[in-house]
């Protein structure tokens, strides 16, 4: 078993600090690992990504070869798209949709979500809006990780160890954002691909995902959510225009 994740965001958002927890997690798990260092733009904003390989035997190179990434991880859905080719085909695409405007003709959000949303395997998720529910919209590093935590090879409660490892020298509150900043990304994840497997499209989970409060999701409501949506086709849309969810009478209410 190898796993080949390749990390995107820019600068200032915690690309290593999602690393210190993968790695660790890999380490503890008994996996070899190598990561390589991150490359870009040094300043806050700039493009950034590095290559993380973890396995059970043992690992040559540090770089990931292009066309064989099994996940592109990103906290920024542009950045996602820019490392795409390095996506091996069944592979996965877990990005955030909340977007850093660090260029003068970054690309309309809505057609970036469409694009990431052609993608065979993808998971979206508004960090941005997580993070705040969680405390800080500095923990959207920690909310990606939770969203791609069930598509490794990691139990939760090692995962969020790690979590509490990286921030335990900031002080308690900061490690309990981070840890609800996890938690809540790792709920909305499995709740996406649960809404994807019943048969919603990746833009349709992530429209529902969105126009719902985060601390409200539960997975195992999919299927109420699901049956609530073929009973009703425009039921998202008017939910994400800012309908009562309680309209709906589905146990998210």
């Amino acid at each position: 078993m190898q796993k080949n994740i390749i990390l995107a965001g820019v600068g200032g958002q915690g690309i290593l600090s999602i690393a210190f927890v993968i790695d660790n997690a890999a380490l503890e798990a008994g996996f070899h690992f190598k990561q390589a260092e991150v490359h870009g733009m040094a300043q806050r904003g700039g493009a950034v990504q590095s290559n993380l390989r973890y396995s059970d035997s043992e690992i040559f190179s540090d770089v990931i070869p292009r066309g064989s990434a099994d996940m592109i991880l990103s906290i920024e859905p542009l950045e996602a798209v820019r490392y795409s080719h390095f996506l091996e085909p069944g592979g996965w695409v877990v990005s955030s949709t909340t977007p850093y405007v660090n260029i003068p003709d970054y690309p309309d959000k809505d057609a970036l979500i469409d694009r990431l949303c052609g993608f065979e395997n993808v998971l979206l998720v508004d960090t941005g809006a997580v993070a705040k529910a969680a405390g800080n919209s500095r923990a959207q590093n920690m909310v990606i990780v939770g969203a791609a935590s069930s598509l490794l090879d990691f139990d939760e409660d090692s995962l969020l160890k790690w979590v509490e490892t990286l921030f335990a020298r900031k002080g308690e509150k900061l490690v309990n954002i981070n840890r609800k900043a996890f938690s809540l990304g790792r709920t909305i994840g499995q709740f996406f691909q649960a809404l994807e497997k019943g048969g919603l499209s990746p833009r349709e989970a992530h429209k529902l995902c969105c126009a719902l409060d985060p601390e409200s999701v539960k997975a195992e409501y999919a299927d109420d959510w699901l049956a609530a949506v073929r009973a009703d086709s425009g039921l998202i849309e008017r939910i994400a225009e800012g309908e009562p969810v309680s309209a709906a009478k589905v146990p998210a209410a």
